[in-house]
């Protein structure tokens, strides 16, 4: 086996100032193809979401916010279950 397997989102440059990230997981012609757009603007970028992903609207530059969407769909975050008692609750008397 080799290396890590390919990244399910990536960053690719659109024009010299405008990038989309896009998630492999679809095809091209699927409106979920794409995740986010991403413009320069003053000095950092500006993040317009396609998809509902918990996203700030300013990074510094455009690897960030692939980075931020990877973090945000990582499986790894989820936290652990919550343990429920196996005994019933005590009743008042």
């Amino acid at each position: 086996m080799s290396g890590d397997p390919e990244p399910r989102y990536v960053l690719r440059r659109v024009t010299a100032s405008e990038w989309v990230i896009n998630d492999r997981r679809y095809d091209t012609d699927d409106p979920r193809h794409v995740v986010a757009c991403v413009y320069e603007a003053d000095g950092g970028v500006e993040v317009v979401r396609l998809r509902d992903l918990p996203l700030e609207a300013r990074y510094a530059n455009a690897s960030e916010v692939l980075e931020a969407v990877a973090r945000a769909k990582d499986p790894s975050r989820a936290t652990r279950p919550i343990v429920i008692p196996s005994h019933p609750p005590l009743f008042a008397s």
